[in-house]
């Protein structure tokens, strides 16, 4: 039996990375503060004390300058993990992820690999206001050549993030900020990964199916679990990557149920639920399903710093059991 321990999201984040630098002299650490500070979320405590300043490298405020270093550095053979903190922060470092990163294994036929792993905290919930608290995966996954991870499962963030790590491509690797305490057991297998590409079920139902990810998982499976005393078995679906999505997992499930709700805290125009929603009109599950498709998402505003509107703005459970209900009831 695997041994596990009890520990916080940012701490399984930690133990990911250094799992993985451990195996590999190839692979370091470099974003603001991630030294001695042990990063803006306690992400690297204690990584400069067993790597030391070669591996554990703090940068200035500059993400565009920190971008283009980490896509040059993977291109001569190293493995970058990039520290951003803010997701909001990768805007200013899209042209060296998009127009380089992302292209340089298509536009040198395949002779030069960029392994950079850019983590990113994501999403609201702490009270950080517009600039710090959006979620920004659409930007991202509209662009052949980037991997998008989006954990929203403490012992799954481990072995995605290991997985990212060892991965080829520029992949974005998603942290809900508003997640960073929360504790759930953890594998201490150094050699578990779990595959990207590959979703899971979290919860097996009948009568409706719920994909959601990140932050917003754990809202669904909340609601799922306080509607079943109602009779209504809900199925949640984790992607657990976005890109590429395991598009064959969500089809099987839509195919079952014949409804399918999506849930996340992105902004609702244009988001990539969006997408997953087209994907499936545009599938064989089309013709199973006996109710639209529902998407429950972020108001289209900047996230407000006073918390009860930045709440307000946010699908929470009570949001999500009304919409299962409604679903499920119109559909009989």
């Amino acid at each position: 039996m695997t041994e596990t321990k009890k520990m916080a999201l940012r701490e399984a984040v930690n133990l990911a990375m250094t799992e993985e630098m451990r195996k590999d002299d190839a692979i370091f650490l470099m974003g603001e503060d991630v030294g001695i500070y042990g990063g803006d979320f306690g992400t690297s405590v204690g990584m400069f004390e067993e790597f030391g300043p070669e591996r554990i490298k703090d940068t200035p405020i500059s993400e565009a300058a920190i971008a283009g270093s980490a896509i040059g550095a993977a291109m001569t053979g190293l493995r970058p993990i990039v520290d951003v903190t803010f997701m909001d922060f990768l805007t200013i470092a899209m042209d060296a992820i998009v127009n380089q990163g992302a292209k340089n294994n298509y536009m040198l036929g395949g002779g030069v690999k960029t392994p950079v792993t850019f983590r990113v905290a994501s999403g609201s919930g702490i009270g950080s206001a517009a600039q710090h608290s959006q979620t920004l995966e659409a930007w991202l996954t509209h662009i052949p050549g980037i991997k998008v991870v989006a954990p929203g499962d403490v012992n799954e963030a481990k072995g995605l993030l290991k997985s990212a790590i060892q991965d080829n491509n520029i992949v974005v690797f998603m942290e809900p900020k508003a997640l960073y305490g929360k504790k759930a057991e953890v594998s201490l297998d150094p050699d578990f990964y779990i595959p990207l590409g590959k979703g899971d079920i979290k919860r097996e139902g009948t009568d409706l199916t719920i994909l959601s990810y990140g932050r917003m998982l754990e809202r669904v499976l909340q609601a799922a679990d306080e509607v079943a005393a109602q009779g209504i078995s809900v199925e949640v679906v984790d992607p657990r990557t976005l890109m590429p999505l395991d598009k064959e997992l969500i089809i099987n499930s839509v195919k079952k149920t014949g409804k399918l709700m999506l849930v996340n805290d992105a902004y609702k125009t244009g988001g990539f639920i969006g997408e997953i929603a087209a994907m499936v009109t545009e599938s064989e599950a089309f013709d199973y399903l006996d109710h639209p498709i529902v998407r429950l998402a972020s108001e289209d505003v900047p996230v407000p710093y006073a918390r009860v509107l930045e709440q307000a703005i946010l699908p929470d459970v009570e949001k999500i059991k009304a919409s299962i209900i409604k679903m499920v009831n119109k559909g009989n």
